[in-house]
């Protein structure tokens, strides 16, 4: 077993005992490597020394070439081409943060033959243990002097309140976003670490307003631990985080 077989089967398991609804259910790049499976936290279960291995890994899993995955088109193309190339690149993966990707049935079915149920047994019930998309509708009683109708046609309920601004709206499990800081861009300008595109000079910004990157937090080079911008090490591992 190599490095992506050991990532995707330990990544079913986390799914299953933690979020069993996105066995079937997509989720985003960004989620997989910084809520589901960070480094930092799985690297024992893993079995790999280095955050490179590590990113590696998620490389080539992440372009579908396998087929544990369910992935964009696009993101395999780019990433498949840079694991062709001389030297691949694993930062590319984050050019696709905001994409989203599912765990294959296939792939699912070969290694985890129970995890399919363990999703099906996840999903809403009906009070007598039907699932909530196959049941019938359900009568509702008649106001005085009214004719029955069914649950389909009553009114829709009224929405549920938006959830609050620091709230991951792709967290798969509730986590809560911790508040940004803003960086201010120098005078001179720069350039988006991520996709190189120019910046506002002299602008307060959290966002890259070219890839729409999160530009407050940066990641350890050791340990993959997330770092606030203008940190000098890791508070994790302690390794100088401008380190290449």
């Amino acid at each position: 077993m190599d490095d992506v077989e050991r990532m995707y089967r330990h990544l079913v398991r986390t799914i299953r005992s933690t979020s069993p609804q996105l066995l079937t259910q997509p989720f985003q790049v960004a989620d997989l490597y910084a809520t589901i499976l960070p480094y930092r936290l799985h690297r024992r279960d893993l079995g790999l020394e280095t955050n490179q291995d590590y990113e590696m890994a998620m490389l080539e899993l992440l372009s579908g070439a396998r087929g544990y995955l369910l992935v964009d088109d696009r993101m395999r193309e780019v990433l498949g081409a840079s694991l062709k190339s001389s030297n691949p690149d694993p930062q590319l993966i984050r050019e696709f943060a905001s994409t989203r990707v599912s765990l294959s049935p296939d792939g699912l079915r070969q290694y985890d033959p129970d995890a399919l149920a363990a999703a099906s047994a996840a999903l809403p019930t009906s009070p007598v243990g039907v699932p909530a998309a196959d049941a019938e509708p359900a009568p509702v009683r008649a106001a005085k002097g009214g004719s029955a109708t069914t649950a389909s046609s009553a009114p829709p309920a009224p929405a549920v309140a938006a959830r609050s601004s620091v709230a991951s709206p792709s967290a798969p499990s509730g986590a809560m976003r911790r508040p940004s800081r803003p960086i201010t861009v120098a005078p001179t300008g720069e350039s988006c670490p991520h996709c190189k595109g120019e910046l506002p000079a002299g602008r307060q910004i959290n966002f890259c307003p070219h890839c729409g990157q999160d530009l407050t937090v940066q990641h350890c080079p050791a340990c993959g631990s997330e770092l606030e911008h203008d940190w000098k090490f890791c508070v994790t591992c302690g390794r100088a985080a401008a380190a290449s």
